[in-house]
């Protein structure tokens, strides 16, 4: 993947990654939990979130309490969930919610359009889970003539695999022509159109991934983390408006407090955790993932309160290199003062916005 930065003085793609001048208007539902008291006059935090296991921090936080509890008595929780980040940047361009967990190139295309006026990511949530699987017999030097899914024009995943395929030699543009023809859509249709030999293969999240292989008979031909120094990168950051970060940073802090004890717990409970996201998922959706692709899935998986801000450099620069974008300002993107606050309480090394 390309790591050469290059600012690109031009104009924004036509095709606009983020919708700055609408809420989201299809989410995959709404769910509204009270955390305490009731009434106009009660203090709320409105967080975002996927019905994805790339959320399973806010899945768990939400299903076991565990925000409630941090919140208090005192402070409502409204949830509202989405399909796309592009939805998740919307809303909060509109001020339909106050934070959400949100994957690092929408929460950088948010904080670019809004002139860095939008959002802060206030910490890291979750690394890897990403992969290009493709019918068997593709490989890397046959991918010509190909038709490769992609969640959804812009995303990280999308972002990632115009990247991996400009560095070898493909071209691939933001209409479905080139060499490789990337078509971004919902995740679901993915599946249903790999099974239908419509689509040859698809770069996506977990559960997906694992679905496609385990359901479509697709084979693993890159796994993301063999990229990355490591094998980690940002998948999910927790971002917050900054109205409401400066507003209320006495919320926001307490909101992080929940979001690292979901964390932790995510990391000490895997199949307590991986049980409370599905009961989560089956509420959002009316549907379980299987639990042998769970469990498959969860394994490709870290949680973490490290933004892995050294990442997000890497993917603007990747960004910038697909020509969607003309800019992509990453200075200023971190706010990691309360998420510092909460780690030095418990003891814990602070994290870094480099």
């Amino acid at each position: 993947m390309s790591r050469q930065f290059v600012r690109r003085p031009a104009v924004f793609a036509a095709i606009a990654l983020v919708a700055v001048g609408a809420c989201a208007g299809t989410t995959a539902g709404v769910s509204r939990a009270l955390a305490g008291g009731s009434g106009p006059s009660v203090p709320s935090v409105r967080l975002g979130y996927f019905a994805n296991i790339t959320h399973a921090t806010a899945l768990v936080g939400v299903g076991k309490g565990i925000y409630a509890e941090h919140l208090g008595p005192g402070v409502r929780l409204e949830t509202s969930t989405f399909k796309a980040g592009g939805e998740v940047t919307s809303a909060l361009f509109s001020d339909a919610i106050d934070a959400a967990y949100v994957g690092p190139i929408p929460a950088l295309n948010g904080f670019t359009k809004s002139g860095g006026q939008a959002l802060r990511i206030v910490s890291g949530s979750t690394s890897g889970g990403a992969f290009l699987v493709v019918r068997p017999g593709i490989t890397v030097d046959g991918l010509s003539g190909t038709k490769i899914a992609t969640p959804q024009l812009g995303n990280t995943q999308d972002v990632a695999l115009r990247a991996w395929l400009k560095e070898r030699g493909y071209r691939a543009d933001e209409f479905g022509a080139g060499d490789v023809s990337i078509l971004p859509q919902d995740n679901a249709m993915t599946l249903n159109a790999f099974r239908s030999g419509q689509i040859d293969g698809a770069w996506v999240p977990e559960p997906w991934a694992t679905r496609l292989v385990e359901e479509g008979g697709a084979e693993v031909l890159l796994d993301e983390r063999t990229l990355w120094p490591d094998g980690r990168f940002a998948t999910t950051n927790l971002v917050v408006s900054v109205k409401f970060l400066n507003a209320h940073p006495d919320l926001v802090k307490k909101l992080l407090e929940g979001h690292v004890a979901a964390t932790d717990f995510l990391i000490a409970n895997p199949k307590e955790a991986m049980a409370a996201a599905n009961n989560q998922i089956e509420q959002i959706t009316g549907k379980r993932i299987k639990d042998s692709v769970l469990s498959a899935a969860w394994g490709h998986l870290e949680f973490t309160t490290d933004p892995l801000a050294s990442t997000l450099e890497a993917m603007a620069r990747d960004l910038l290199g697909t020509g969607l974008v003309g800019e992509a300002e990453t200075a200023g993107i971190y706010d990691l003062r309360l998420l510092n606050e909460v780690l030095l309480s418990l003891g814990r090394p602070t994290a870094s916005d480099r």
